[in-house]
């Protein structure tokens, strides 16, 4: 199914006249230099070819991105490619000639012998320039050439090399390239029938290793591949045992590579080791902008949204989604969605994971687009709850969460990438939340001590966010939920849960030790709050002796006195008012009640700026 549809993606791609995408028989590659020869095949000048792209807040340079015939996919041995490839193919030239004296020279005469073959057949001045230089170039003093010395250094860092006759590449020729095309239709390997098309058609013996996945190896890595006699059935080995045709390979390779590479305007995700790719089937962009804004609010780039690509006005409604999304506004997705004229394709969110020279697929999700905005804005709602502070942000980001699962003493401080997958996974749909989640975060409250030097903060927005929307999700969809009345955005006064009153309790007592000593090297919050939090029975005795104490010495220690009869009166005396122990849920229970209480204490009155996330209706 993934293949499938990257395969329908491509299409879509290659009829948009705006996407330089490469058609059947042909790569896109980043190119450094290029070589201009005259008709008789004499190397004038090697000339640098890095464009200037912004990295950031500076300028760096990239070999310029060229359409050029289809690269070969190396494992080992020797595989020249037609008119483009490195240093040791096209000039014989390597810093691996030190340790292996036959290492470039090797690979020269297969690059010359195989485009000679080719070029023989193509009828222009172009292929005739070419074939002499690679007839009368000599490769063992090319280090010495006058257009090779200066660029030599450069050269030996890597990179493809093309070739340039009177002003024009020598791939683009109208000539070389209908050779070129013909060949690659003569070269078809055994038929058979495509799994991904249903065609009969030549099978792709190897898949091409795909680049931009983060922890991979650099030379890219195999969604398909077959390379060990374990894999084997049937007397069948490498692309006979999944077939897949050369042209559906070359398809959702190519799309994949768009994907994931900087000429796609939907820049890739990564959610730990997962590198995250998504799409629309529809020719526009809109969709993905809209996707990449729920998933992550950033600052506005007003370059994305301008309308120079000349895209048609339906597209208004998809930018302003993301538009309000980046600035954090009130959204009616409803309204903004009807724009587009009912228009719902299919969406696709497709996470990939390193596995040493393999990829694995973390997960793939699809569902009509207005379905996965239903599920983000769930998100969004669930974790909605009372700010701190109010430049706090309104829509919690999936980083942000995992960020409050690791320590940030952490030497390393990345996230378990099997619980951030899993997240991202229920995230898209519907589902509660991963187990693990709640309990990194529980753990994370219990071990932390509040350091604000190093911006630690043991109970704090994102955590109370997280909290309570995983028992929200946990609860939904079951007939009765008993703790309901406590997940909400603030303070409920008037809850008898235990465990929600017990945490507003200890915020009250904490408070009215603050008044009563001010700043202090241990509060009881450092002191016992794992211990109430778990055992409540065992501590709230010590610490309402010890709030008298504080009461008799705070100037206002009269209304905190009052606010603990008052919560104490909630409890139920006759059964159990303060157990001996809390279960995990009851434990993110009480972290509520704390930090709902703390956050009442300075709230403003009213707090007209609030963002509350609407749901979208379902149509």
């Amino acid at each position: 199914m993934i293949l499938q549809a990257l395969n329908r993606y491509y299409e879509i791609l290659l009829k948009d006249p705006e996407q330089d995408i490469s058609p059947p028989g042909y790569s896109a590659v980043g190119v450094s230099f290029v070589l201009n020869i005259s008709a008789q095949g004499e190397l004038l000048d090697v000339l640098p070819l890095f464009d200037q792209v912004p990295q950031g807040k500076k300028m760096v340079e990239r070999p310029r991105r060229m359409i050029v015939p289809e690269q070969v996919k190396r494992s080992s041995g020797i595989s020249p490619n037609f008119l483009c490839d490195n240093n040791a193919y096209v000039l014989g030239i390597s810093d691996k000639d030190s340790q292996d004296p036959t290492h470039s020279a090797r690979r020269f005469e297969a690059f010359r012998q195989l485009n000679k073959d080719l070029l023989a057949s193509a009828d222009c001045e172009t292929a005739r320039a070419v074939s002499a230089f690679l007839e009368g170039y000599d490769y063992p003093k090319g280090r010495e050439h006058p257009a090779i010395a200066p660029e030599l250094e450069l050269l030996q860092k890597g990179g493809n090399l093309v070739f340039m006759f009177r002003g024009t590449y020598a791939h683009e020729d109208p000539a070389i390239r209908q050779v070129w095309e013909g060949y690659k239709v003569g070269k078809g390997a055994n038929p058979g029938l495509c799994l991904v098309t249903g065609e009969t058609a030549p099978i792709a013996r190897l898949h091409a290793s795909l680049q931009g996945i983060r922890g991979t190896n650099a030379t890219g890595a195999t969604l398909v591949g077959f390379n060990a006699p374990a894999y084997e059935s049937y007397n069948r080995e490498q692309g006979q045992i999944s077939p897949v045709s050369e042209k559906a390979v070359f398809a959702y390779t190519t799309a994949l590579k768009y994907l994931l590479s900087s000429a796609n305007p939907n820049k890739k995700l990564t959610i730990g080791n997962t590198t995250v790719v998504y799409w629309a089937e529809s020719e526009k962009q809109g969709y993905a902008h809209a996707f990449d804004a729920l998933f992550e609010p950033p600052s506005i780039d007003e370059q994305v949204f301008t309308d120079q690509t000349g895209r048609k006005k339906s597209e208004k409604g998809l930018k302003e989604v993301a538009e309000k999304i980046r600035h954090v506004q009130k959204l009616d997705l409803a309204a903004l969605l009807d724009e587009l004229k009912n228009e719902n394709p299919r969406f696709y969110v497709l996470g990939l994971a390193p596995n040493a020279a393999r990829i694995s697929v973390r997960f793939f999700l699809t569902d009509p687009f207005q379905k996965i905005v239903e599920r983000m804005m769930q998100h969004y709602r669930d974790l909605e709850i009372v700010k701190e502070f109010e430049n706090q942000p309104a829509y919690i980001t999936v980083r942000h969460i995992l960020d409050e699962t690791v320590s940030k003493k952490a030497s390393n401080p990345e996230a378990s990438p099997l619980m951030a997958g899993a997240m991202f996974r229920s995230i898209l749909t519907g589902s509660p939340y991963p187990a693990a989640l709640y309990y990194a975060i529980i753990n994370r409250i219990r071990a932390d001590m509040d350091d604000s030097q190093k911006n630690i903060h043991k109970i704090n927005y994102v955590r109370a966010a997280v909290i309570k929307a995983f028992l929200i999700r946990k609860y939904r969809n079951q007939p009765e939920e008993p703790i309901q009345e406590v997940l909400v955005m603030s303070l409920n006064e008037e809850s008898t849960i235990p465990a929600y009153a017990l945490g507003r309790l200890f915020a009250v007592l904490e408070k009215v030790q603050e008044e009563a000593i001010g700043k202090m090297n241990a509060s009881i919050k450092d002191r016992y709050f794992t211990s109430a939090c778990a055992s409540p029975a065992s501590v709230f005795p010590v610490l309402l002796r010890l709030s008298q104490h504080h009461i008799s010495k705070a100037e206002y220690g009269y209304i905190s006195d009052r606010r603990i009869q008052d919560i104490l009166g909630l409890l139920d005396v006759q059964n159990n008012p303060i157990p001996a122990r809390l279960s995990l849920d009851d434990q993110g229970i009480f972290i509520l009640g704390y930090y709902h209480q703390r956050a009442a204490f300075y709230a403003p009155k009213n707090d007209k700026n609030a963002v509350v996330i609407q749901p979208l209706e379902s149509k």
